[in-house]
């Protein structure tokens, strides 16, 4: 439903994750606005993400007695209180001053995963004294193995509870959007976003008032990104191991010793891989349609993973989630659990940490509304039957 831009100036108007966008969109600048919305190519994937939900169809059962249900699961070793988490995303204080410590908070209240990125804004030392939900590192793997090894050895004496390697980026996706507003990090000014950024003084003063900008994972190794403006996707084709692989992988496991995470697990073969070197789950993700267009979304691929090594890792589906209805799909198809950034990223940046604890407070409504009527009293009591395709 399209309803007019005033209808969504306020948090409190914000029902589903479209107003979030709309109210996003309103506060913060193009160029960064822009690249949270945006996907690569002709962002065909990145619409398809959400769009596969479609396919599906629910099938409720009835009088079963749901006033009391149990929404919990187990993952990577961890119970948490929601099938639902936050996907490690990059560069959070650009989009609101509190950045990944809103998330830090909202995780904590709601007890689910948080995850942050190396390029993060905030150090992992700061998230593992501050937060005590289970957290989660995303490694990006350089070509700087000292960096790599840095932040690895940091989660370890920070006692994180998992790394995630995200093994989908070796290259950047063709994002045009960004080469249109000019989006880098830091952000500069060009003629085109100048415009933008001037009607956005709020945005402006946080960024320039506030604590400087910087990413403390990287900067002791690399000026990109904290003092030499680059845009993302130059930063990965040119800082990130484009050999990397499974035995990659293995040396990673090896040294960190505890959860291993694939993110951007697409295909069984891989999800056997994953199995054989020892992760202990996997991300099915395109990366939010950010990288491959015209690759399958992770909804499409969940059930042949799930049939092929379901039994012997956790699979979580990782994009295009918007609605608690979606996370029902995904785990009745067999995930263990769901994650996604754009439906707590719009929040962010719309409101910081109360937009991000009502955003995820609205997705845990919709997945208890929805599990009382599907007539499940725990996430153990959705399956296959409950579903059908069209």
């Amino acid at each position: 439903m399209e309803l007019g831009w005033k209808m969504f100036s306020k948090l409190k108007n914000c029902h589903n994750s479209k107003d979030f966008r709309s109210l996003a969109k309103q506060r913060i600048p193009s160029p960064i606005f822009h690249y949270i919305d945006g996907g690569a190519d002709d962002e065909i994937t990145l619409h398809q993400n959400t769009k596969s939900f479609e396919k599906c169809d629910l099938v409720p059962n009835i009088l079963r007695g749901v006033e009391k249900i149990d929404t919990s699961v187990s993952l990577m070793g961890k119970k948490i209180n929601l099938p639902l988490f936050f996907s490690p995303t990059a560069l959070q204080r650009l989009f609101h001053y509190q950045g990944e410590r809103a998330v830090g908070k909202v995780a904590e209240k709601f007890g689910t995963f948080f995850g942050i990125s190396s390029l993060a804004t905030v150090s992992i030392e700061e998230i593992a004294k501050n937060y005590s939900s289970p957290k989660m590192f995303q490694l990006y793997v350089h070509k700087d193995k000292g960096l790599n090894n840095s932040m690895i050895e940091k989660c370890i004496e920070n006692d994180f509870d998992a790394i995630a390697v995200t093994v989908d980026t070796i290259v950047g996706g063709n994002r045009e959007r960004d080469f249109y507003t000019g989006f880098t990090s830091p952000p500069k000014l060009t003629l085109s976003s100048l415009i933008s950024f001037a009607t956005h003084p709020s945005w402006g003063l946080n960024y320039l008032l506030r604590e400087k900008f910087e990413l403390p994972q990287l900067q002791s190794h690399v000026k990109e990104g904290t003092n030499v403006t680059v845009s993302i996707g130059d930063y990965f084709t040119s800082m990130l191991d484009q050999n990397i692989n499974w035995k990659t992988v293995e040396e990673i496991n090896k040294k960190w010793g505890k959860h291993l995470c694939l993110k951007g697990i697409m295909s069984v073969e891989d999800a056997k891989k994953a199995v054989d070197v020892g992760a202990t789950a996997i991300m099915v993700s395109n990366h939010g349609g950010r990288q491959l267009d015209g690759s399958r979304a992770p909804f499409d691929q969940l059930a042949e993973i799930v049939d092929a090594v379901g039994d012997k890792i956790d699979v979580i589906c990782d994009g295009g989630i918007r609605r608690g209805t979606h996370v029902l799909k995904a785990l009745s198809v067999g995930a263990k659990a769901c994650s996604g950034g754009r439906m707590y990223l719009y929040a962010l940046a719309a409101a910081g940490e109360a937009g991000v604890e009502r955003a995820m407070g609205l997705m845990l409504e919709e997945i208890e509304r929805g599990m009382k009527l599907m007539g499940c009293k725990t996430v153990n009591d959705l399956g296959r039957h409950n579903l059908r395709f069209r």
